[in-house]
């Protein structure tokens, strides 16, 4: 079996962990793996160290929006030698659509590949064919969260039995719980508490500016050595530290680039914080958090109440209020015992249905099954 993963971005964050993650697990399950990627993005520097395992092809990510016949050669040639093609769906660009273009090299080349799309992400601009492109009639899509899922059905009228809904999960293994402290960040925040996580790009959909604001109400309360680890990369990161400067938050805000290796973060949080604004679908940082015992602050939106068990696991706030931020943010610093129950909840949840070895054997099931109900099994 042969499988062609298509990632149309030179970012990484937590989708691009899990297709990694996933290139790994189907090379370790016996499967020929392709991928098709832009040239200099994370994956493919990611896939580069794979060389001897996979058959890389990568484009110019601003050329490839002429769709010229060169590039439906090029990505054409990777998808014949594939059965499934599993494309994630990215913005648009210029017109251009990752899953409708590789829907047209199939059409056009008249390839045998499946392509199947997948997102967790509701964003009410995208239109219909970026997730059911109209060239292919046995295309599926993959929603990685139930209100996706449900969405796909109402929004665009997809039939149910072209959606199939499946969780990423999350290695457990790694994120085992530990009451260990990293040294390196326990001596700069020895004073602090509680100490706040904030993990992800640093772009405006995320909200970190309105968490900050919120810092900057909680810090004058009997709170003044609240401190919060803002983690990540973006074309934020300017801004933010222009607003840590204004608020005079120097104190209070450590700014740590991107880095995989979250773990020995998250063991010097109490609070988990994703402040979002909109364009989320199910973030891996909830289920990080939750496996190492960690309570979070969410906003409520696209997928993340299906983890955040409002008063049980986590809290949830509306996006862009700072006021319940602040509220949220005061009463969980002053209930240690409330945290604590939140976090043995949380592992518990993410033990029972959010497991990424289990889920990736359910993403190759569904792929068989696929295969065998279209004829090419």
């Amino acid at each position: 079996m042969h499988i062609a993963f298509i990632e149309d971005t030179k970012l990484y964050g937590g989708t691009q962990m899990w297709v990694m993650d996933a290139i790994n697990f189907f090379l370790q399950q016996g499967w020929e793996v392709s991928v098709i990627s832009p040239k200099n993005g994370w994956i493919t520097e990611e896939c580069q160290k794979l060389t001897d395992s996979i058959n890389l092809t990568t484009y110019d990510y601003l050329g490839i929006t002429t769709q010229s016949q060169k590039d439906i050669e090029i990505w054409g040639k990777t998808l014949a030698n594939s059965d499934i093609a599993l494309c994630t769906v990215h913005p648009p660009r210029n017109n251009f659509h990752c899953s409708t273009f590789a829907a047209r090299c199939i059409k056009d080349l008249n390839l045998p590949v499946k392509l199947v799309t997948k997102t967790g992400t509701i964003v009410p601009s995208y239109e219909r064919q970026f997730y059911i492109p109209e060239q292919l009639a046995s295309s599926m899509v993959i929603a990685i969260t139930k209100t996706t899922h449900q969405y796909l059905q109402l929004k665009y009228n997809i039939p149910e039995n072209r959606i199939i809904q499946i969780y990423q999960g999350i290695d457990l293994d790694y994120f085992k719980q530990n009451d260990s402290k990293p040294s390196q960040l326990n001596l700069h925040l020895l004073d602090s508490s509680p100490i706040i996580g904030c993990i992800g790009s640093l772009e405006s959909r995320k909200g970190q500016k309105f968490l900050l604001k919120a810092i900057n109400q909680v810090k004058n309360t009997d709170l003044p050595n609240i401190h919060v680890l803002i983690v990540g990369d973006g074309p934020d990161d300017a801004q933010l530290k222009d607003i840590v400067k204004k608020l005079k938050l120097q104190s209070n805000v450590t700014f740590i680039p991107f880095t995989r290796d979250t773990k020995n973060l998250f063991l010097v949080c109490d609070i988990i914080a994703l402040p979002s604004t909109s364009k989320e679908g199910l973030p891996n940082v909830l289920l990080e958090a939750f496996s190492t015992g960690i309570p979070v602050i969410a906003s409520d939106i696209g997928g993340v109440s299906e983890v955040v068990e409002d008063g049980t696991t986590g809290l949830l706030v509306s996006p862009k209020n700072v006021d319940s931020l602040v509220s949220a943010i005061l009463y969980l610093a002053s209930n240690p015992g409330t945290r604590t129950r939140m976090g043995v909840k949380g592992r518990q949840i993410v033990g029972e249905f959010h497991n990424r070895k289990s889920q990736m054997y359910k993403f190759e099931e569904f792929f068989r099954s696929f295969l065998t109900d279209t004829g090419q099994g």
